[in-house]
């Protein structure tokens, strides 16, 4: 039997996608013992998870580096066969290097990299050879499995299901509107558009963090329907994730809850305006469609990243997006 350390302290979507690691080590080890560190905040994503069995958490907002020697030091009071480091930045370098483990795997990239055992390419895909960010993550443990790739996962509890279930009496579709770069956020003008066109047949929740409210809430306003109803942070991540699940549809930026849905294999609608689908972050779930300016831009992608403004002022790859391209029939639905 196998004891494994994940490593992912990034941000929420990276977080559910690494949990297909998790699947597949699951898989292949049943009776390991997995162990998984986080950022703060995105712990709550494993509140009885089946099969992790600690749930460490870096605080990095206050005394980060502080924080960063005590997780070191809880960690050290246990013993693994794997440390497997899903980020390329200094500091999970740092937690694999200072963690007793047996074999230490991680990517190239990485600055402490020649301080582990195995380490692996980190590949962006291209258009003609697209590369998904859990087959990057699978290189990581291929050698220790097999070649076939796990997808992600969440567990919504039965308490979770229980919270969202008034919400699910009638056919209803969920939005998660924002994002926190501009140039991967379709504009409000748009979702309002869209959900003028779909208020009349489904209830509508808006989906997101807290931060979102405000920016939901101006969607939620201009519509003026007692179909619509701002839910941004006002259920947790598995509550979300538990809603997302019996949507008749979901529709989502390039962001998180594009792996929400995945995670839970939930119907999705994920609109691309910046960024590339081949970069490594589409969608798995069973029924998805890409949504994206069918004319090609020469200034499109502007970066692997989102930013904060659009560098040619046109946004034109979320603004020329024709609202029809998001519309879905019953026989879409069905597949």
């Amino acid at each position: 039997m196998s004891n494994f350390l994940i490593i992912q302290t990034a941000y929420i979507g990276d977080v559910v996608l690494a949990t297909s690691v998790l699947e597949k080590l699951h898989h292949s080890y049943p009776g390991a013992k997995l162990d998984i560190v986080v950022r703060k905040g995105n712990e709550s994503l494993f509140v009885d998870h089946p099969f992790i069995r600690n749930c460490f958490v870096w605080d990095k907002k206050k005394h980060k580096y502080r924080n960063l020697f005590a997780l070191i030091n809880e960690l050290n009071n246990l013993s693994y066969d794997y440390i497997i480091n899903l980020q390329r930045f200094f500091s999970s370098g740092f937690i694999t290097f200072r963690t007793h483990g047996n074999t230490k795997i991680g990517f190239k990239k990485n600055p402490l990299s020649f301080l582990f055992n195995q380490s692996f390419d980190h590949v962006i895909g291209t258009e003609k050879n697209p590369v998904h960010e859990i087959e990057r993550n699978h290189r990581l443990i291929a050698h220790i499995t097999d070649n076939h790739v796990s997808k992600p996962r969440l567990y919504p509890s039965e308490k979770d299901f229980d919270r969202i279930s008034g919400y699910t009496k009638s056919k209803y579709i969920c939005i998660a509107p924002a994002s926190v770069w501009f140039t991967k956020q379709f504009p409000a003008d748009k979702w309002v558009e869209l959900i003028e066109r779909l208020k009349d047949r489904y209830n509508i929740f808006l989906i997101g963090g807290p931060a979102d409210y405000e920016f939901a809430e101006n969607i939620a306003s201009r519509v003026k329907s007692t179909a619509v109803e701002n839910l941004c942070g006002k259920l947790t991540l598995l509550q979300s994730a538990a809603l997302m699940n019996r949507a008749v549809m979901n529709f989502v930026n390039d962001s998180a809850p594009l792996h929400f849905a995945s995670a839970v294999n939930a119907p999705v609608t994920a609109i691309f305006c910046s960024t590339m689908p081949y970069f490594g972050f589409g969608p798995l779930s069973d029924n998805s469609k890409i949504v994206e300016i069918s004319e090609k831009l020469d200034c499109r992608p502007c970066g692997i990243h989102g930013r904060n403004a659009c560098p040619k002022g046109h946004f034109k790859c979320a603004n020329d997006i024709k609202i029809e391209q998001l519309l879905f029939t019953e026989n879409d639905i069905n597949q």
